[in-house]
């Protein structure tokens, strides 16, 4: 986070938990039109295995933050508040947040070039105080979380459901699923466009 989005996450973090959730971070866009203030909310850890942030959520946390901010008035100039859910690509913030991730992917990008690089993927090995270790290119890469400008996990799609498993030969590698890939059943497929053919058949009928 930038140093004003961490201004105001320690400005609002306490109303957030009044309402039984979690501020996970903010991220401060400032533009010429007015400034983008993004709040990410969770459930506390605790409470992750029972219940998933809702619109409902989101909605008492926009109500109770917008009439501090009207107060607080932290914020220069028109600014737009957005109040959301961390998703499958949660965003990651702090040291902390990193270490209950362990063993996960994430996309990072640095404020500061380190080793002629400021993007980095890989896995997250472990957290040693601020300091997080990755996994980058079978090499151990050591970033301070100080520097880390923004970083989100890296969904594992697969594991997931949401993208097929494929093995050497770029058959899906699924159990129960290599027989089909194999056996190349969609040869079979112009059943579908026996359907299209019958369709037509009608016509002639009609015209007796």
């Amino acid at each position: 986070m930038t140093d004003k989005a961490e201004d105001i996450a320690r400005l609002l973090a306490p109303t957030v938990t009044s309402l039984g959730l979690e501020l996970l971070g903010i991220e401060y866009l400032p533009a010429s039109g007015g400034a983008l203030v993004r709040l990410y909310i969770d459930v506390p850890q605790a409470e992750a295995s029972e219940r998933n942030v809702g619109i409902e959520d989101c909605e008492s946390v926009s109500r109770e933050v917008s009439a501090q901010l009207d107060v607080e008035d932290p914020i220069t100039g028109n600014y737009t508040l957005e109040v959301s859910s961390p998703g499958i690509d949660r965003p990651l913030f702090g040291a902390a947040q990193f270490a209950r991730f362990i063993g996960e992917s994430a996309k990072v990008t640095l404020k500061l070039p380190q080793d002629g690089r400021r993007r980095l993927q890989g896995a997250i090995l472990r957290v040693e105080g601020e300091t997080i270790v990755f996994a980058v290119d079978n090499t151990e890469f050591t970033v301070d979380a100080g520097n880390i400008d923004k970083a989100r996990l890296v969904p594992d799609w697969i594991a997931l459901g949401l993208a097929p498993a494929v093995d050497n030969s770029g058959r899906d590698a699924r159990p129960g699923k290599q027989k089909k890939a194999s056996g190349r059943k969609p040869a079979a497929q112009p059943s579908t466009n026996k359907s299209s053919t019958n369709q037509a058949a009608p016509k002639p009928s009609d015209a007796e």
